[in-house]
């Protein structure tokens, strides 16, 4: 199975939680369906893209990057590489590299998705699909070239200028660590 295998199996086979969901899985599908590898960078000018919410062990914190760009707390995510078997392993990999945290284990059944746009092509969207990864316990971040800073913040208390798609994804977190406190474990390849 490829990269764009994977993406197309992902999103036809979730289940979104509402009905703005259900528009933004049937807009990514559409763009995986009508592209060659729509997780590829130079797929243009909207391309797939994977993130994880990286939460602690207790269920208690997130942990945020500092965005250099943006200036804002935002989640782990980036762009797919071509070595990405699937979007839970491009969402492992960004999240771990973002957060130096080994030993993450992601749930392979995305949060949400978010359509935004980008910098990276005129124009452009990424097309997220969102994940949540669980952090071993005593976990600590730390900070990579790609961002600002990183750090632990407490589900309740997310600093003022977190956006809402970023509130909208703890929610989504929480709400599915009470459903299932041990994600399945994943390396994100299957």
């Amino acid at each position: 199975m490829t990269l764009t295998d994977d993406i197309r199996h992902v999103l036809a086979g979730w289940s979104p939680p509402d009905a703005e969901q259900q528009a933004l899985r049937e807009l990514f599908a559409a763009h995986a369906a009508a592209h060659d590898e729509p997780g590829a960078r130079a797929c243009a000018p909207d391309h797939v893209t994977a993130s994880a919410l990286v939460v602690s062990a207790q269920h208690t914190e997130v942990a945020l990057v500092l965005h250099p760009k943006f200036g804002r707390w935002l989640q782990t995510g980036g762009h797919c590489e071509p070595a990405d078997p699937t979007l839970a392993a491009a969402a492992l990999r960004e999240a771990t590299e973002e957060t130096g945290i080994d030993g993450l284990t992601i749930d392979p059944e995305p949060l949400l998705l978010s359509r935004h746009p980008v910098r990276c092509h005129e124009g452009g969207h990424h097309l997220d699909v969102q994940f949540v990864a669980v952090a071993p316990a005593g976990a600590q971040p730390q900070c990579s070239e790609e961002s600002d800073d990183v750090r632990w913040f407490r589900v309740d208390a997310l600093p003022g200028s977190t956006d809402e798609s970023v509130r909208s994804l703890v929610a989504a977190a929480r709400s599915r660590l009470r459903e299932s406190p041990s994600p399945r474990p994943s390396d994100g390849s299957a």
